[in-house]
């Protein structure tokens, strides 16, 4: 015996419970088969008396994030900025310097081009790439076919600047370099406003925090569909061989459909039987594209005593034996509840996943300790974290990363329909795709395209556009004259008219005895 309804949504992560309610407000009868025993995905809320609430998942919003706003503020959601009051640290070579801003500054004139020219060139090739088909760039298959690696190898000329751009990589991605298509990873920069934007807390994609948690956003979309939401109903077949769709779960119930939305990461397909089989590149595509690796981690103290020493609790960490590379306050709005969030990144996360919970909360501590020159960092009074690596149903965190060469081969296939089976999930979206964002533009696209191949709306209002938050303005990413026009390293090297080989090679060799060149 089958229940019937007009659309099966499968995953009630943001992208899949955005989905649900546009189709249900739309007048759809409509239900979400979760296989988890909560709704959310990769956003994940937990309650207990340590932490009042924290969010051990996907938790940050911020100016341009327009649909997540609305959403949230239609579901009663408001938002709290992320401390930044004080200074940031930038730890290097076991010295902590602070600064003020998204980037840390650089005193040595060399690798000061260096910085700037790393930032300005992956905008510049950003600004090549197509939002909605990256794979028409027109150098789409060269960046394709290079890891971030050997795009950095090119782009830098100092070790300073390399290893803050991995450092970059590594946090946004939850990748490593060489494992990331350069063509990808510039696409994914791009797509979320650039460089600036995306590192950076005040007026960036990390600017704000749902109080009361993330999580909030599925569950109150769960409480307006009542009985619509199915917990604990892994999908393991998808057969649109006959009229209707029929969608079987793990324990054998059966649902039936007009249309289904997917909204579950790309790779997660695999889990799923269909019939008839999937079209070669979809199949193709789904085994090809994996998550990336991350450990997020609370810190809990009496106080947060980072403030009087004038930090903010922002710590960009350098060095393979740092367990953490990048930190956020994460006290609650009110004051209470002090902490400070660390994300352990990639290989890192793969490292230390080794050890016990206690032991990564002794070594986070220390770290804490020596950073932020306290010994009050030793003396935590409750400790969260956080393994997205072990999640069967995500896979990883945050987001699907492309490796080398799928992008032109395979990205257009990420939103192609296969027959009435259309695709949500962040992956699949234009604008904050890995990000909070992305799943309310995907969910939202892929209801839009099934109510048009209903017949209920025109084809020009799949792709609607959001007008701007006006709770959460965004200021312009602006740059100064200088990091438009100051040269490149070996522009410096031209423009000082090393006219000959000697002194070509004379500044050079002065510039590697002084170790600002990479020593390859």
């Amino acid at each position: 015996m089958s229940s019937k309804y007009d659309v099966i949504v499968v995953g009630g992560g943001i992208s899949g419970m955005a989905a649900a309610k546009l189709l249900h407000d739309s007048g759809l009868s409509v239900v979400v088969l979760e296989a988890r025993n909560r709704v959310g995905g990769r956003t994940y809320t937990v309650r207990n008396k340590h932490v009042k609430y924290v969010d051990l998942g996907g938790s940050y919003v911020g100016p341009t994030q327009n649909r997540i706003l609305r959403l949230a503020k239609e579901l009663g959601l408001e938002t709290y900025k992320v401390n930044e009051e004080e200074r940031l640290i930038h730890h290097v070579k076991g010295k902590s310097y602070a600064f003020r801003g998204p980037f840390p500054p650089v005193w040595n004139p060399i690798a000061m081009l260096d910085h700037n020219n790393l930032w300005r060139t992956m905008d510049e090739m950003g600004k090549q790439i197509p939002s909605d088909a990256p794979w028409k760039a027109p150098l789409a298959e060269e960046w394709d076919f290079m890891t971030m690696k050997e795009l950095l190898d090119k782009i830098c000329w100092t070790e300073s600047a390399k290893q803050l751009a991995i450092l970059f990589v590594n946090l946004c991605v939850t990748a490593e370099t060489h494992e990331v298509s350069a063509l990808w990873f510039l696409w994914y920069v791009k797509q979320c406003g650039g460089t600036t934007r995306i590192i950076s807390t005040t007026n960036g994609g990390q600017e704000r925090k749902f109080i009361g948690g993330s999580n909030q956003v599925s569950e109150r979309i769960m409480e307006l569909l009542g009985d619509r939401v199915k917990l604990e109903r892994p999908v393991t077949h998808i057969d649109q061989s006959g009229d209707n769709i029929i969608v079987e779960t793990l324990n054998h119930e059966i649902y039936e459909a007009k249309y289904v939305i997917s909204a579950i990461p790309p790779t997660l397909g695999m889990k799923i039987h269909f019939n008839p089989p999937l079209p070669m590149m979809r199949n193709q595509l789904i085994s090809r594209v994996p998550l990336g690796s991350v450990i997020k981690c609370m810190v809990y103290y009496k106080e947060p005593f980072w403030r009087k020493k004038d930090y903010c609790g922002t710590m960009i960490i350098e060095g393979e034996e740092a367990p953490v590379a990048y930190t956020l306050d994460d006290t609650k709005p009110d004051g209470a509840y002090p902490a400070i969030i660390g994300f352990i990144l990639a290989h890192k996360a793969r490292k230390l996943a080794r050890l016990t919970k206690e032991e990564r909360k002794k070594k986070l501590c220390e770290l804490y300790a020596k950073v932020l020159g306290s010994k009050e960092a030793l003396n935590p009074v409750h400790y969260e974290e956080k393994n997205w690596c072990e999640e069967q149903y995500s896979g990883g965190c945050y987001t699907t990363y492309f490796p080398p060469g799928i992008m032109t081969q395979y990205g257009r296939v990420l939103r192609q329909p296969v027959g009435r089976i259309y695709f949500a999930g962040t992956e699949t979206a234009t604008h904050w795709s890995g990000y909070m964002e992305g799943a309310v533009q995907a969910g939202e696209r892929a209801a839009r395209e099934v109510l048009h191949a209903m017949g209920k709306i025109p084809e020009e209002d799949i792709w609607k556009p959001e007008p701007e938050s006006l709770d959460v303005p965004a200021r312009p990413i602006t740059t100064t004259f200088l990091e438009r026009n100051l040269p490149s390293v070996p522009g410096l090297l031209r423009l000082i008219g090393l006219s000959t080989v000697f002194s070509s090679a004379a500044a050079l060799f002065f510039a590697y005895k002084r170790g600002l060149l990479l020593r390859n």
